[in-house]
């Protein structure tokens, strides 16, 4: 393919020969480690936080699925649900509306007291309470009277659809049918907080509340926070409390901050992980040939793309938009840069029955027409913007990448601007960027988690875009009972969103990882929920 060919030329990569240094121990980290019964898991960054109710990304989830159990969690070997903190539930149907939950009669904190229906109630309405600014608030929009609270429409928390019977049972109506409500519930919003621990450090709606500091948390998860060193690891130890206790395998995890995916790897090979975060194309690439059973190269329900800021110009003008997006060569960039992924050219991958739209490909002439009309021809006059990017290879590799498609066919000039985690995240959050690299990864198996953060006022748009049309399709798609006109209102909304362009789309994911042969029930799953509580170490192998 031309566009491969012309497309290596772009990048610049100084990998370190990470394959290339032995390691000297007597006993590796990983042989001690499956002794001491504790896995090690690359982490990718410092977590933003452990409060279930203020983060939103996908290395903080991964710690709280240790910390913390919803009503439902995640089956080990399959991507379904499986009961958690509730005993037993009443699931709607396509047309029924309400949902009731039994609670264990054994669920507890990690501190002795009994989880009960009344702090999964109070979480609700603490994840909804306008003054916390919970950026995933959303995620409960599908409970009745959800989204007029969090909006502050009413401030008579009785109004949303959550109802304590009694102590071990909770009943929610939603705002319309919802059959897959199930694998809704499996996310980390939907778990429930200390009602007692939290308010015993601050109110219901304080932001910056201490209870998940080391010295304060208490969680009801399989296990409990033992050690956090900023920089260096956050490690778990098993929770007695924990409702099945006595079936939890391992002793430990320690989860470990590692922002450079070659460091990852290098690592990995000296025995100091069981798992990487991820895996580069090189590094895919030499452990092919020379550790093949090592490699997982897996789906995943994830879309990468860049996040125009619409409020800014020239990014306000569609045009422009349409141009930086078609000018990207996805296909070249998924040979080259990412194994294993998929050219994206709609926001929602294909998943069960419905199929997206494919509308906004490749092509050079037309986006070069498209610029000259917005009043850039061969790019004169157009301003020097910023890429934002958090500090990843990958991240930095891609952007030269685009960076260079976009010199090529356009005659533009962009800054490449690189921050650390949490300084991106702060930058995106506060619409104080003009281009940023991002990605996605579905909460849940259906379309509507890849469209419903596009809605004004989400927490997770960050773009600035809004169309009342597309806000339209989808509460549509809430009350429609009929599976196939509901995916077609999706595909109304996602023609909408992609002809709109507030996104530039990349590539449909997959997950590229490496894995120690020690680690045993480490299933693939589509979302990468994998429950902790479930997986085995085998010392020797």
């Amino acid at each position: 393919m031309v566009g491969a060919v012309t497309f290596r030329s772009y990048l610049l990569i100084l990998s370190p020969c990470w394959f290339l240094l032995t390691c000297c121990q007597k006993e590796s980290e990983v042989e001690r480690a499956n002794r001491e019964g504790i896995l090690l898991i690359g982490n990718s960054s410092e977590p933003k936080g452990l409060d279930p109710h203020i983060v939103s990304g996908v290395l903080e989830s991964n710690i709280l699925r240790a910390l913390f159990e919803g009503l439902i969690t995640s089956d080990p070997e399959s991507d379904t649900a499986t009961p958690g903190g509730a005993a037993s539930e009443v699931t709607p149907d396509a047309t029924a509306t309400v949902w009731t939950a039994k609670l264990r009669s054994n669920g507890k904190w990690s501190d002795g007291m009994p989880v009960t229906a009344s702090d999964f109630a109070f979480s609700y309405e603490r994840l909804l309470t306008p003054e916390l600014g919970a950026q995933y608030a959303e995620m409960l929009y599908f409970l009745k009277g959800a989204e007029e609270f969090n909006k502050g429409k009413t401030k008579d928390f009785s109004t949303v659809g959550v109802q304590v019977i009694d102590d071990l049972t909770l009943q929610l109506t939603l705002r319309g049918p919802t059959p897959y409500f199930r694998e809704i519930l499996k996310h980390y919003t939907w778990t429930a907080v200390p009602r007692h621990v939290v308010l015993k450090h601050g109110s219901i709606g304080q932001r910056g509340n201490p209870w998940t500091r080391k010295e304060n948390i208490v969680c009801n998860g399989p296990y409990r926070l033992k050690s956090w060193r900023r920089t260096d690891h956050i490690e778990v130890e098993r929770n007695p409390f924990y409702w099945n206790a006595a079936n939890v395998t391992l002793n430990g995890i320690r989860f470990l901050p590692i922002t450079n995916l070659y460091t990852e790897a290098r690592m990995f090979r000296d025995g100091q992980l069981h798992m990487t975060y991820a895996a580069t194309s090189e590094v895919v690439d030499m452990m092919k040939a020379t550790n093949p059973s090592a490699l997982r190269q897996e789906p995943y329900v994830g879309t990468g793309f860049f996040r125009f800021n619409t409020t800014r110009k020239p990014l306000n003008d569609l045009r422009v938009r349409k141009a930086l997006s078609l000018a990207i060569d996805r296909a070249a960039i998924c040979n080259t840069v990412f194994r294993g992924y998929t050219p994206a050219y709609a926001m929602t991958p294909p998943m069960g029955d419905y199929k997206p739209p494919q509308l906004l490909g490749f092509d050079r002439v037309l986006a070069k027409r498209l610029l000259d009309e917005a009043g850039y021809p061969g790019g004169k006059g157009f301003p020097r913007l910023k890429v934002l990017i958090a500090s990843k290879e990958t991240a930095a590799t891609l952007a030269q990448a685009v960076q260079a498609m976009w010199r090529d066919t356009l005659g533009i000039e962009v800054e490449i601007e690189n921050k650390e985690w949490n300084a991106y995240l702060v930058a995106m959050q506060e619409l104080d960027y003009d281009i940023a690299n991002a990605g996605w990864v579905g909460d849940y198996l259906d379309p509507l988690t890849f469209l419903e953060m596009w809605t004004p006022g989400n927490g997770n748009n960050l773009t600035g875009w809004k169309s009342p049309e597309f806000v339209k399709l989808l509460q549509q798609s809430f009350q429609e009972t009929d599976p196939t006109r509901r995916l077609e209102n999706l595909y109304q909304a996602e023609t909408i969103l992609v002809n709109e362009a507030p996104i530039a789309l990349i590539a449909w994911q997959a997950r590229n990882y490496l894995i120690h042969p020690s680690l045993e029930g480490w299933h693939p799953l589509l979302l990468s929920n994998n429950p902790y509580q479930f997986l085995r170490l085998v010392p020797g192998r």
